[in-house]
Formats: structure tokens, C-alpha cells, sequence
């Protein structure tokens, strides 16, 4: 079947060419190609403006990213045999740096499937698709998965709120198997039971798997705060790790009953308890308690979702860090982090310095850390590098 062409404007093809995935609408010659007459999903050819092949992409003319590019193979569109292909070297990648199959098999633009997310847990899949392009591809994608990694069930986790900026509904349904209500991942030596339907993401949070690795060494003795909790992930792999007490604190109830239960799993009632409460409230009241901790963990969820955030959202990161200093104990460690892409590196660093300021505090870097292997970073595509975490030990100023 002949497919419908986008041509760019002059000089629009630099980024695709230095590797990049995305054609933006403004990019498109529409004099020559026209968006109007193409189907939301519907595959292309991306061509430059003098009409030499760049890549099959899909297309979506609602959509500010009206393409993204699948192949840069004349020879290879993207089919259900392109897409075992990737998923074959996806895995592989997973293989070497995991133990135990639990991790973020597929991480979209950064694996060459953009707009395709996989978790797995064990013999369990949990999927999320937020693009129009992905979303034709359903069947094939699972045709797919359950040819390459062998499996027991998948779970379309399509309920993300990016699905509208692409004109897709919400919902959560089984594709393939009987999905258990609760899955089990293992991360660090530890077991943690989750929600596949109901929780966060896909139900655990792989992505900060190897910061909380750099971590646990450092717990033992020592009495940690893990704010914005969740289920417990560096809360009760502290207390394993030999931390005297834990508290972990986050504003779910539910999030706050899988921690315990996830102590108990773990053989580590006696050393965890929670406190739900919204975040800034907790280490407000925490302070008026007299109360201090040798390590705190602050890991919260993205401040800045767009770029017109951003003055907002760097004011809750200083605020979030000047609260969580001033519980620290005189040698105390700060674990900060950010899954906030447009808070970049730098900016994170110097907003929690001049939170420390302010609370006249001194801070010495120790380690920084970002998203896992599993969550690997396209050097062309920034927007795939959105992690940060920085070890920082909190002095009195000097």
C-alpha cells in the first residue's frame, strides 16, 4: 500500500538528521503535503524538502508532534516483524544489566518505539501507549510481546492523562492472560507487592532503582524520613539495609497500607511507620515536633509538567528542600531528586543550594545519580533524560 507523504520546509530536517524522532507541525511544507487528509495513527513517509527519504513514521494532524519517526529504513516500516525486532534488542539490554526480570523493558523513543511504554514483573507485563500511532498497533504489539519475552498476561495501563493530547480515551484492560491483582517485584533484595491497575505508573517506580542502590549502604544505624513514599520502595530497602527507624510519609492511605505491608513482607515491621499527610505539612509539623533524621529521602512527583510551571515548580523544589534541611541532624544526608524534565540538572542543583542558604545551611555533593539503564537516554532526544538524584550532606553553614 503507497503511504501519504509529509515533506518538510527547507532547513526543517536538521534535528531528524542529527537523530531526533519528532516532526513538529510548524516543520511540515503543508502547501506541498497537507496534514489535513491524514488519519490519526496513520503511517507515513517523512521526506526533506527536496524530497530524499528520512523515515516511516506515524502521523497525528491534531497533535503538535504530527509525527514520529518508526525507520529510517526505506526497506523497513514499522510492522509487527519491526516491532519483535526492537523488542529483541530492548531485552537484551535488560539481560545484561538485570538479574531478575523486573524493569522497564521498553522506554519508547529511547528503545525506537516512541510512544510505547513496558514494565515488567517478572512473567507480567504492564503497557502503556500514549500516542495515536501506538494505539493502531495494539494487536501487533502484543502479538509481539508474547512472541519475544514468553509470558503469563499483559495489561494495557492506558489511562494517562498525555492520551489526550492525542484524542485517546482513558481505560485499563487486560490484552493477553489473567493478570493478578497484585504483582510481585524483587529490587535490592527486597519483595515488594503492588498494584498493576490501581497504583502510580504501572505500580512501582523502576526508574530509581539504581539511585536507591547507591543509598543503602550508607542506612545502617541511622534513622531515615522517606517523604513522598509511595509504597515503601527506599523506606522499607532502608530498614532491610539496617536503618534504626523509618518513617515514610506520603498523602495516599492506600500507598501507606502497602508500605506496611511491604515491612511485613520484608521482616521489617518493628522498624517502619507512616504518617499520611500532604508533604510540605508533614515536615512542617515534623519541625514544630522537635523531630530530626540522619537521612532524609525526598522523591516527589514532577513539579513541572510544562515549561510555563516552571516558576512554581522551582519555588516547591526550594521550599520541598529548605523543609526537608532543616530535620536533617548536623551530619546529615539529603537525597533529592527531580523527574521533572524541565528542571534540568543544573537548576535542581542550584535551587536546593539556595534553599540551603536560606536555612544557613552548608551542603557538599557527594554522588549524583539518574534514571536506570532500563530507562536508557537518546543523546539526540533531551527529552528522554528527565531523572535526577543528588546525595548531598547537610552541614551548619560554615
Amino acid at each position: 500500500m503507497e503511504l501519504n507523504v509529509l515533506r518538510l520546509r527547507p532547513n526543517q530536517d536538521r534535528r531528524i538528521r542529527a537523530g531526533h524522532l519528532w516532526v513538529y507541525s510548524n516543520e511540515v511544507d503543508t502547501g506541498t503535503t497537507p496534514l489535513k487528509g491524514i488519519a490519526a495513527g496513520e503511517q507515513v513517509v517523512v521526506q526533506s524538502s527536496k524530497g530524499k527519504f528520512l523515515g516511516f513514521a506515524y502521523a497525528n494532524p491534531n497533535s503538535l508532534i504530527c509525527a514520529r519517526i518508526v525507520s529510517r529504513s526505506p526497506q523497513h516500516p514499522l510492522d509487527q516483524s519491526l516491532l519483535a525486532h526492537r523488542l529483541k534488542i530492548a531485552l537484551a539490554l535488560r539481560e545484561r544489566y538485570f538479574d531478575a526480570p523486573y524493569y522497564r523493558l521498553l522506554f519508547g523513543e529511547a528503545d525506537g518505539l516512541p510512544g510505547l511504554v513496558v514494565d515488567r514483573y517478572g512473567e507480567h507485563l504492564v503497557a502503556q501507549i500514549g500516542t495515536a500511532g501506538m494505539e493502531a498497533l495494539k494487536e501487533d504489539i502484543v502479538a509481539a510481546l508474547r512472541k519475544v519475552v514468553g509470558l503469563a498476561s499483559i495489561l494495557w495501563r492506558n489511562d494517562s492523562s498525555v492520551r489526550e493530547l492525542e484524542g485517546l480515551g482513558r481505560y485499563v484492560e487486560v490484552a493477553a492472560g489473567e493478570v493478578p491483582d497484585e504483582l510481585e517485584v524483587v529490587e535490592g533484595g527486597c519483595r515488594f507487592r503492588v498494584s498493576p491497575a490501581e497504583g502510580q505508573k504501572t505500580g512501582w517506580f523502576f526508574d530509581q532503582a539504581f539511585n536507591r542502590d547507591l543509598l543503602m549502604p550508607r542506612v545502617a544505624g541511622l534513622r531515615v524520613l522517606d517523604v513522598c513514599s509511595y509504597v515503601g520502595a527506599w523506606g522499607v530497602r532502608a530498614a532491610v539495609s539496617g536503618a534504626r527507624e523509618v518513617l515514610c510519609v506520603d498523602a495516599s492511605a492506600s500507598a501507606l497500607q502497602r508500605v506496611q505491608a511491604n515491612a511485613a513482607l520484608n521482616g521489617v515491621t518493628d522498624k517502619v511507620d507512616t504518617r499520611q499527610a500532604d508533604a510540605f505539612d508533614a515536615l512542617r509539623q515534623l519541625k514544630a515536633e522537635g523531630q530530626r533524621f540522619d537521612v532524609v529521602v525526598l522523591d516527589p512527583p514532577a513539579f513541572i509538567k510544562r515549561r510555563k510551571d516552571m516558576k512554581q515548580g522551582v519555588l516547591a523544589y526550594r521550599r520541598l528542600n529548605e523543609a526537608a534541611m532543616a530535620l536533617t541532624t548536623r551530619d546529615g544526608l539529603l537525597v533529592t531528586a527531580s523527574c521533572s524534565f524541565h528542571m534540568d540538572r543544573d537548576n535542581l542543583l542550584r535551587t536546593v543550594q539556595q534553599a540551603a542558604r536560606h536555612g544557613d545551611r552548608h551542603l557538599q555533593l557527594l554522588q549524583s545519580g539518574q534514571q536506570g539503564p532500563d530507562h536508557p537516554i537518546h543523546p539526540a532526544i533531551p527529552e528522554t533524560a528527565y531523572l535526577k538524584a543528588f546525595y548531598l550532606r547537610v552541614l551548619p553553614s560554615m
